[in-house]
């Protein structure tokens, strides 16, 4: 059997790990890096935390004798994809980046690109709005800078300890959302303004047809560089990279 270690995170590596356990030529294995406290029941076992860099996960990937890397994590975990990418190299795995492909603007929408998360804080402007933050929760602590904002933050795990700011709501929820709900959610709330990762796929969506659908304007941080490697954007793409790269490496005799 060969043996696969896909590092997971997002619908994608879920919904590839489950089309792979049904075959019965493949072990495989999903890495979670843990950040998630309630991690969604997948159908194959789960390994949870870090490898110490690439250091690490290329004498991982060489003392499991792993056969295939699949980067299935968020398009936006750089970090976790470049050390991804250069273990593969050095313990000589086939390897592929599975990220869904960004979301295109479309007639509506009024997206502002900047760099990073603190950039965003900077284009909500100095006069005090309210800001529905759809990020991770390891990545509000540059809103505390502006406290004059009313923010809506939505997370999928509690944010804690709470930012210091005097006007803020949380809300803990795991997507998919719909544009109905979202629009729902942003009237309530009276949303001037989301800001919102490039994340691509349907499960985040809704957010993103909601205010073009409102006429809100959407502050984007945009996606770091993908590394320099094979890529697939959808499950059945990575499906049939694997088989090619196994099929490569038995006709090689490895």
């Amino acid at each position: 059997m060969a043996k696969i270690l896909i590092l997971g995170g997002t619908t994608e590596a879920r919904q590839l790990a489950e089309r792979l356990a049904q075959r019965t030529d493949l072990e495989v294995t999903l890495s979670l890096a843990g950040r998630t406290t309630s991690p969604v029941v997948h159908a194959v076992p789960v390994r949870v935390g870090g490898f110490g860099g690439a250091e690490g996960l290329a004498g991982h990937l060489a003392v499991e004798r792993i056969d295939a890397l699949i980067d299935a994590t968020h398009p936006y975990a750089n970090v976790i994809s470049a050390n991804a990418a250069a273990a593969a190299r050095k313990a000589a795995v086939p390897f592929v980046a599975l990220h869904r492909p960004p979301w295109k603007a479309v007639a509506g929408d009024r997206w502002v690109d900047v760099s990073d998360t603190r950039a965003a804080v900077q284009a909500i402007g100095p006069h005090s709005r309210n800001v529905f933050v759809a990020l991770g929760r390891n990545e509000l602590a540059p809103f505390s800078t502006a406290p004059q904002h009313h923010y809506l933050i939505r997370s999928v795990d509690p944010v804690d300890p709470p930012l210091p700011l005097a006007h803020v709501t949380y809300i803990t929820a795991r997507g998919p959302f719909s544009e109905a709900s979202d629009r729902a959610l942003m009237t309530t709330h009276r949303i001037e303004v989301v800001i919102s990762k490039n994340s691509g796929g349907s499960a985040a969506y809704g957010k993103i047809a909601a205010a073009r659908a409102l006429g809100i304007e959407v502050i984007m941080p945009r996606r770091p560089p993908a590394p320099d490697a094979p890529a697939a954007e959808t499950v059945d793409d990575a499906i049939a990279w694997l088989d090619h790269a196994l099929t490569s490496a038995a006709a090689r005799g490895v």
